[in-house]
């Protein structure tokens, strides 16, 4: 037999046509990439250098070559750490070195670093440089340094980070030593009384700016601004906020034309402003920007402006945008978006037809994409963590903000459950940009031909010219657009707006608010009818379900092999049109299934049918797909982190069962990151579920429908609970546990079965509740789903249509239900299987082995026999 091993490069392009295709690496590098990969050359390390940045929490990769041309060359860059989701924590605990290596690549170990180093190398010792002698050598070689410039006194004095106290202050006599300060500079000292702080700063009556910005006082006295600025007349800027007497001064601070070399004074040069471009004034508290010296006739030539971060509450949107329409010369604007001056980037631009960038984006690129919120400057999210956190842990917080992620497919089967994966050092470094230089693919290399031999890699090229020491980055979200929700998708990595979030959320609860809800019709008389002919022949029933074919056992129904010759089609596939078409079924026929059914056993559709029909009732928990409304679950996730409400999200895919790729987590990052595996909806997760014995359960409901006009629904007497296997518990450590958030056990675990008449009695127990009170709950709920589909979708109506639906049911701590999910064609092996007492109904015992018995004789013959009328 020949080997299948890669030996050159047309083995190598054949074997890998699809992976090379789909990565988007330029085809001139594929033999480069053959070579590269055959020897597993990572030469990176020769091209590049990594740069700490941020303060160092966080790293940037920088070309130390002297140039590379674009798609000229490609590099291998290896994954430091690849896993399964749910594998992640066990890995850090148990793999030696890993959470040490990623805790340092992610940048969370500094305080650990830190902890064991000081600025003399000795542990534990710390030296104090900041006496009062010190403090006056460099207030004389203030003095001195004054003299020397040929100024009469000094109006410029920075004291910053002295461990200057209260009473040192007081002892330094500084009005008495610069009675003209200009600008006053306390920043990082250990000022703590309001009253010796006041009292010495208030002697200054030329000062202009005064920085008390990382002292305990602040915290100490809500009152201390108002006092100051009361008995400072020309003060301006007071801990980097403008005053409401700021003017020219301030003006001319910010916009970098006053300094400690150029302090001004009360004495400084009228129209200093007129030579000014670009003024910062963001950050700077500044309630009112209606002032004469902020003119056009002051700054002519103002052609940049940073406004942002600011409240602005004493100026009206209309007033703020007439006076900005007056700077002629202003084309950038930097503000935040909602904010003061609008609610969207494109209602900015059409009041100031004059600007061309707006948060460092062209307005052309903002209204042909229809932005309605843009900043280049955005600020990126930084790992946060507790001291006393693990590495495990930290890491588990910070991945998010590194991962990528593929699947595996071969030719049969796609891996339902997704690979993530950290790229080495070097990948890691990569930044984000939306006008990137370079770009990186994942790359599955197999050197023997087959899946099973796989090595994974990502590749970087470039995809611009780059030269020494230029910055090199990537798109985070390559080919995602402002149709795939772009902007709102970098929340996971930067800080954007909160409040355009939360108002796009609020406009949805509004509309969620004002949907019109039904009333509940009567339960009209069954008009259906049994399919049973006169002369008695049997129902012929074509199945491909295995319990169907086993359980069946009524006379009235006959098995048959051919589809065709069927009355009954019982299938667990979908059977449209096109399937009706080439397998040669009849609109005579009756299937089990409905039509637009999706409707209900969509995750998706499900929550758009009751948001359509009923709003948001107290039995559904607030539900987003987050492939049309990422921008409403952010906004709702900002405002229950305002309002201080938990913030755990469970995420489902559309159409996936057993819960494969479900999450959950309360990291908005993780939240947004998850929508790379696949279409998802992000449900609240009920964080205080009923328990039975500590441990989380759901309830399982069969419901049968005969009709959807009039709605004919039925409720199998007999239902049953579904255990998880540990203990309920909100630890983020457990959060990952299948067996500790998940009930189905069919699948993954330990099944513990329960049977249902000891389970209503023991829960009764332990809560001291009526199961027979919260059933009729859980009835009403399972009634007002299907009236919403039939409501919002009448088209289901379908005469020869007949099906089984499998309900899951929660109770949260109150034993109010709340719905998960609908499924189509349910796993009813349980239902087979057992011999149930019913709780509700007769009482009697059903027999498993009667479950499809009874279930088609209340379909097909109109019996209800162990079934009860919703």
């Amino acid at each position: 037999m020949a080997s299948s091993k890669i030996e050159t490069f047309e083995d190598f392009a054949r074997v890998h046509a699809l992976l090379l295709a789909s990565s988007g690496i330029p085809p001139p590098l594929h033999l480069q990439l053959f070579h590269k990969l055959s020897a597993e050359t990572f030469d990176g390390g020769d091209f590049f250098r990594v740069e700490s940045c941020g303060d160092d929490h966080q790293r940037r990769l920088v070309l130390a070559a002297e140039s590379l041309q674009k798609e000229s060359q490609l590099f291998l860059v290896d994954h430091a750490w690849t896993f399964r989701l749910a594998d992640a924590r066990k890995q850090l605990l148990e793999i030696p070195g890993l959470p040490e290596r990623m805790a340092s690549l992610m940048c969370v170990d500094l305080d650990l670093a830190s902890s064991h180093e000081n600025i003399n190398g000795e542990p534990g010792e710390s030296h104090d440089k900041s006496d009062t002698g010190n403090v006056m050598e460099m207030l004389e070689q203030e003095i001195h340094n004054a003299g020397e410039k040929g100024a009469e006194c000094v109006l410029w004095l920075e004291l910053e980070e002295l461990n200057i106290d209260d009473a040192m202050l007081c002892s330094l006599d500084l009005s008495n030593k610069f009675p003209n300060l200009v600008a006053l500079s306390l920043c990082g000292n250990k000022l703590q009384n309001p009253e010796a702080v006041v009292q010495e700063v208030t002697k200054f009556k030329s000062l202009r700016a005064l920085w008390l910005n990382e002292n305990p006082v602040l915290k100490n006295c809500d009152d201390l601004m108002d006092f100051i600025v009361k008995n400072i007349p020309r003060l301006e800027i007071y801990c980097s906020c403008l005053t409401d007497n700021f003017s020219e001064w301030a003006l001319g601070f910010c916009g970098g034309i006053y300094g400690k070399d150029n302090p001004g004074c009360f004495d400084y040069v009228s129209h200093s402003l007129e030579r000014l471009t670009s003024l910062d004034l963001s950050d700077r508290c500044i309630h009112s920007l209606i002032n004469k010296k902020f003119s056009p006739e002051e700054m002519p030539c103002l052609s940049h402006l940073d406004l942002r971060r600011n409240p602005f509450d004493k100026n009206s949107a209309d007033d703020l945008i007439q006076l900005l329409k007056g700077f002629s010369s202003l084309h950038s604007l930097e503000v935040d978006i909602p904010g003061p001056l609008g609610k969207s980037a494109i209602e900015i631009l059409g009041s100031l037809p004059n600007i061309s960038s707006l948060n460092g984006v062209s307005a052309s690129e903002i209204l042909e994409t229809g932005k309605h919120w843009v900043d280049s400057n955005l600020q990126p999210r930084f790992p946060q963590w507790n001291p006393d956190e693990s590495l495990a842990d930290r890491v588990i917080g910070a991945m998010w903000l590194y991962l990528m992620t593929y699947r595996l497919a071969d030719e049969e089967k796609l891996d339902e459950t997704p690979v993530w994966y950290v790229m080495d050092e070097l990948g890691s470094a990569l930044r984000h940009s939306d006008m990137p230089n370079f770009r990186v693919a994942p790359f599955l290399y197999m050197p023997n031909g087959k899946l099973t031999s796989a090595i994974s890699f990502s590749v970087l090229w470039p995809t611009q010219n780059v030269h020494k020491g230029d910055e090199c980055t990537r798109d985070f979200l390559f080919g995602i657009g402002e149709d795939k929700q772009r902007s709102a998708r970098l929340t996971a990595w930067f800080h954007t707006p909160e409040n355009y979030f939360i108002e796009a959320y609020e406009k949805h609860l509004q509309l969620l608010d004002s949907t019109f809800t039904f009333a509940s019709p009567c339960i009209e008389p069954s008009k259906t009818k049994s399919l049973l002919q006169d002369d008695g022949s049997s129902l012929r029933v074509y199945t491909d379900i295995p319990q169907v074919e086993e359980f069946l056992t009524r006379p009235e129904f006959i098995l048959t092999t051919n589809p065709n010759d069927a009355n009954i089609i019982w299938t667990s596939i979908q059977v449209d049109d096109e399937m009706k078409k080439a397998t040669g079924l009849t609109d005579n026929q009756y299937i089990n299934q409905f039509p637009f059914e999706a409707c209900l056993v969509m995750k998706h559709h499900l929550a758009e049918t009751i948001q359509k029909a009923l709003g948001s009732p107290e039995w559904f928990q607030p539900t987003y797909n987050l492939e049309t409304h990422l921008s409403q679950l952010i906004g709702n996730y900002y405002a229950r982190r305002r309002d201080g409400l938990d913030n755990l999200w469970i995420l489902k895919p559309w159409n996936m069962a057993r819960t494969i790729d479900t999450t959950v987590t309360g990291d908005l990052s993780a939240i947004i990151r998850l929508m790379e595996t696949g279409p998802k909806i992000c449900q609240k997760y009920i964080e205080r579920p009923a328990l039975f014995n500590g441990r989380k359960f759901d309830l399982r409901y069969i419901v049968l429908v005969r009709t959807m006009h009039p709605l004919e629904l039925f409720i199998a007497d007999v239902f049953w609970a579904r255990l998880a296997n540990n203990p309920y518990s909100l630890d983020k450590s457990t959060l990952s546990e299948y067996e500790t958030h998940f009930t189905v056990m069919n699948y993954v675990g330990r099944l513990n079965h329960i049977n249902t008449p000891e389970f209503v009695e023991e829960f009764e127990k332990e809560h001291h509740v009526k199961w027979l009170d919260i059933h009729q709950r859980i009835r009403k709920m399972i009634r007002a789903v299907f009236e919403s589909a039939a409501t919002v979708y009448p088209d289901m109506h379908c005469s020869t249509s007949r099906a089984l639906y499998g309900v899951d049911v929660m109770l949260d701590c109150f034993f109010q239900p709340k719905l998960l999910e609908v499924t189509y064609c349910p796993d009813c092996t349980r239902a087979c299987k057992y011999d149930t007492r019913a709780i509700v109904g007769n009482g009697e015992t059903v027999k498993g082995s009667d479950f499809f018995n009874y279930v088609f004789g209340c379909l097909f013959l109109n019996e209800t026999k162990h079934v009860s009328p919703l």
